[in-house]
């Protein structure tokens, strides 16, 4: 079990990485029952977004999804470390990528 709780908690981003599609305009607002998370974002260059993980102690693995405000779909998994800042902030740090984007597939319907 965790001492976390991130229900009804929500998250802004204070630094990316250079292929990361959200920005300071997103927001993340999360909601959890035991150790199930859920999160729905939104704003800057996100139209929409959701997330779904599992958080043990202060490791949360999640999956993401979004849809930007250029019509493109997004995919990604990460795994965050959470922390508490100086000033009693909930942190995420995430280790993440995309799981779409340069791959390429074809599919025959059979």
């Amino acid at each position: 079990m965790s001492s976390f709780n991130l229900n009804q908690k929500t998250f802004v981003l204070v630094q990316n990485s250079e292929k990361g599609q959200v920005d300071s305009e997103t927001l993340f607002e999360y909601k959890q029952i035991n150790s199930r998370v859920t999160a729905i974002y939104s704003g800057g260059s996100i139209s929409y977004g959701t997330i779904i993980g599992h958080l043990k102690g202060a490791e949360l693995s999640l999956l993401y999804q979004c849809l930007t405000n250029t019509q493109q779909l997004k995919a990604g998994e990460a795994i965050a470390h959470v922390s508490t800042t100086s000033t009693g902030k909930l942190k995420l740090s995430l280790n993440w990528q995309w799981l779409n984007g340069e791959k390429k597939r074809e599919l025959l319907n059979t």
